[in-house]
């Protein structure tokens, strides 16, 4: 079945594109390739209307605000600390005209944020997913975001993870039973009637 989305109900949010995050290795789509990937789906999304929303995950320098439970994988720090620049968007990213920016400090861009309540404010349904990890954040956001009622898109090559197993079984086992999985050009020709739309009204 075609794809079909009304981009002024439909938000796009990509999750951790940011330079800490950018920095572990990347598999299946490498960070030159997950970049240019997310911001060419941006550039569609804001051609065709539609809402941008930018995440980034950050902590206290002391890393004292990180969850305090008992686990057995917990969050590795560098040595000395995260770098300044840690937490900021790359650059292809923070460029996008985002109307809404949030940090979190949790997997989930829901969970104590406001991305709900800005989503929901302006009359969203579906939430279109991606970013960094395939089976951490994004997974996490697009289950929250089932759960809170939207309709889920996850931008399979708009996606990556630390390793390309953890990726292929997020997005073949867990990911379809809260959302629909599709490629970016997939979106994109969605998008593609609004954006041209647009582009009559404005010429």
């Amino acid at each position: 079945m075609t794809l079909q989305l009304d981009p002024r109900k439909t938000a796009l949010v990509l999750i951790d594109m940011q330079k800490g995050t950018l920095a572990f290795p990347l598999a299946p789509y490498d960070r030159t390739t997950l970049i240019a990937n997310t911001a060419a789906l941006g550039q569609a999304f804001a051609k065709a209307g539609g809402l941008i929303a930018t995440v980034r995950v950050a902590f206290a320098a002391d890393r004292s605000d990180l969850p305090p439970q008992a686990i057995d994988q917990p969050m590795m720090l560098p040595p000395g600390g995260s770098p300044p620049d840690w937490s900021e968007l790359t650059p292809e990213i923070a460029a996008l005209p985002a109307a809404v920016s949030v940090t979190k400090r949790h997997w989930s861009a829901f969970y104590g944020t406001e991305l709900d309540l800005q989503l929901r404010r302006r009359r969203i349904e579906t939430v279109v997913i991606g970013g960094i990890a395939t089976n951490f954040g994004v997974e996490s956001t697009a289950r929250d975001a089932w759960q809170h009622g939207y309709d889920v898109i996850v931008a399979e090559d708009g996606s990556s993870s630390v390793g390309a197993e953890l990726h292929a079984f997020a997005i073949a086992s867990t990911l379809p039973r809260v959302s629909r999985v599709r490629s970016i050009a997939q979106i994109m020709a969605a998008l593609a009637p609004a954006a041209a739309a647009r582009a009559d009204v404005m010429n």
